[in-house]
């Protein structure tokens, strides 16, 4: 192993592309921590320190941008409004014929549809940025602290209109900033950089998080909870990493004097197709409901409305069982929709009867996408449950650990450290092995 990593820094190209990645990933960390225009620096700590772990409303945000949403720094927003512009662009493709026609032109047409992507990551981040500055403004963005300088996050001179709009054009550059950052590690450096910079904001929040449940609990529940973790890591590694191989054979064809085709090869249908998304697509769900109760709050001497407490009884905190139902429902649906958009038996079957492809036993066309669907629905089953199971360990540890709302081990954090660590990982033994004939990896 030491000695792998040896010819890595000993490779000229790949030293190279691994110093540049590390280069990037501490501008953006450093970026994390310096305040916006107009923000009141030393209350944000102040409140930070008065309420550890975010507030159950922003808490899935602040995990992504690696703390500097509650921070309110320039990269207050992180990645996530690149995230929701590529779900968006790819969700739009099952309903505008243009988006799909393009995704099927191959380079350019993908290249058409990141443009649109950037454009609206733009859009999302000038209205996510408006929405975060207003409820700092309003004293909400700790969940209605009682704390006096949470209720003055934001200067004077930042309630008036130049005010705010410097701090949406500073957090939307900031974004933007971010999203070139990304793109630049994609072609210089090592890995998927959007992925790499998601990995990187989840990754710095691990101490802090491990750190709060040594503090809260003691000693001896932090050391059971590192050991728990290193099993669900070691079980989340074993279900990203399985698929079902449906084997598929190509017929032979001349053309001229060569003979193409008659190989075998198989189709790989992961456990997991839908990765985090569904996850994230429930949180985004639940949180509607706090977030429409939050901006209904009666007036000082009124009583609340029966929906609104209902809500706040409900559906705000993780600890309740009919969140918790309804959270692990909501990830098994989203899971079902989410790989019915991504992988169509349809079109695959349609390929594979072009290039003369068949699975034994199976006749070709749509006796073929039928079995595919078949294979398909039985095995996202398991991986929409095991999607659920791990989305709830973070709620489970908040109820009996006291673990706070950035719990690493579990939902959308574990999913994401561990599928780009392996996907990084996989990269970094190509790259050894295309110079040395000799992995990262034996």
């Amino acid at each position: 192993m030491f000695s792998a990593i040896g010819r890595i820094f000993r490779t000229p190209d790949l030293r190279r592309k691994i110093g540049f990645t590390l280069g990037i990933i501490a501008l953006f960390r450093l970026g994390s921590f310096i305040p916006s225009p107009f923000v009141d620096f030393s209350n944000v700590q102040q409140c930070l320190a008065a309420n550890q772990g975010a507030s159950g409303l922003y808490e899935l945000v602040n995990v992504f941008s690696g703390g500097a949403l509650l921070q309110l720094s320039i990269f207050a927003l992180g990645i996530m409004p690149y995230i929701t512009a590529s779900i968006i662009t790819q969700l739009l493709r099952v309903v505008i014929p243009h988006f799909e026609t393009l995704y099927k032109e191959g380079q350019a047409g993908q290249g058409k549809l990141t443009q649109y992507t950037r454009y609206l990551t733009i859009a999302l981040a000038v209205l996510q940025s408006t929405t975060l500055i207003t409820v700092a403004r309003s004293g909400a963005l700790f969940g209605g602290s009682a704390a006096p300088e949470c209720a003055q996050l934001i200067t004077d001179d930042g309630t008036t209109w130049y005010g705010m709009m410097l701090m949406v054009i500073t957090m939307t550059a900031g974004t933007g900033l971010i999203m070139w950052m990304g793109e630049l590690i994609t072609e210089r450096g090592i890995g998927n950089g959007m992925s790499l910079l998601i990995f990187t904001s989840i990754a710095a929040t691990f101490p802090a998080s491990l750190w709060a449940i040594n503090v809260a609990r003691g000693f001896d529940v932090f050391l059971l909870v590192i050991a728990v973790g290193l099993v669900i890591v070691m079980a989340v590694v074993f279900v990203e990493q399985s698929q079902r191989r449906v084997p598929v054979q190509y017929a032979k064809r001349m053309v001229g004097r060569r003979t193409y085709g008659g190989n075998n090869t198989y189709i790989p249908i992961k456990v997991n197709m839908a990765g985090v998304v569904p996850v994230i697509f429930a949180s985004s769900l639940l949180y509607l409901p706090a977030l429409i109760a939050q901006f209904n709050q009666p007036q000082p001497g009124e009583e609340p409305a029966a929906w609104v407490v209902w809500i706040q009884n409900y559906l705000v905190t993780g600890d309740q069982p009919f969140y918790m139902a309804l959270y692990f429902l909501l990830i098994v649906g989203f899971t079902y929709f989410y790989v019915a958009i991504t992988f169509n038996p349809e079109e695959v079957a349609e390929n594979m009867k072009k290039y003369g492809g068949f699975i034994p036993g199976i006749r070709a066309g749509r006796p073929t996408a039928e079995y595919l669907d078949y294979v398909l629905t039985r095995v996202t089953l398991p991986g929409a449950m095991y999607l659920g199971v791990v989305a709830l360990i973070p709620l489970v540890a908040l109820a009996l650990v006291g673990a706070n709302a950035n719990f690493p081990f579990g939902g959308a954090s574990i999913l994401i450290i561990v599928g780009v660590g392996l996907e990084t990982v996989k990269q970094i033994d190509a790259q050894l092995q295309q110079r040395h004939y000799e992995g990262l990896l034996r």
